[in-house]
């Protein structure tokens, strides 16, 4: 069983897993067209979001098994506020492999928050998890995600663990 120290801390990020009283938070990105337009859900009611919150999986703070995922919630140190989620799935214990994603709320997107938490999951991955492999989608027309992943591909944070 793996399971990170929590809260992952980086430089003004806080990354825990969801709880049911992140629902209202949630739901204030996850409702929107326009977050969910690159990702594989519409959007949510705030009952949707809650019973998603409600469940073990959703808030799981452990890997147990491939098949699973971390999702967490990313929280602005500074104020503490929820700005968005972020994802560490294993995908197979075989192949040391895993998948990351990232959604957060509009209004905190331009502050390098999506990078900021999106390295600190590779860490978790590579260094905790013992992955040596961490891939990330995105849908062609999002430029902003894209760029995100960009950026970790020039300071060399995603791709193959070396060594």
């Amino acid at each position: 069983m793996f399971r990170p120290d929590y809260p992952i801390r980086t430089a003004r990020l806080l990354l825990r897993p969801l709880q049911p009283s992140d629902a209202e938070a949630v739901h204030a990105y996850q409702s929107r067209a326009d977050v969910c337009r690159y990702i594989p859900f519409e959007p949510r009611t705030l009952d949707e979001v809650r019973k998603r919150l409600a469940s073990p999986d959703r808030s799981r703070s452990t890997l147990e098994e491939p098949g699973q995922a971390l999702l967490l919630a990313v929280v602005r140190a500074a104020g503490d506020v929820l700005v968005g989620d972020v994802m560490l799935a294993w995908t197979s214990e075989e192949h040391r492999s895993g998948e990351i994603g990232y959604v957060f709320h509009p209004d905190h997107h331009g502050n390098g928050y999506a990078t900021e938490a999106a390295a600190a999951l590779l860490r978790v991955g590579f260094e905790g998890l013992g992955l040596h492999r961490i891939i990330a989608r995105v849908d062609a027309r999002n430029r902003a995600s894209a760029d995100v992943l960009r950026r970790m591909v020039e300071k060399k944070l995603l791709g193959e663990k070396t060594g």
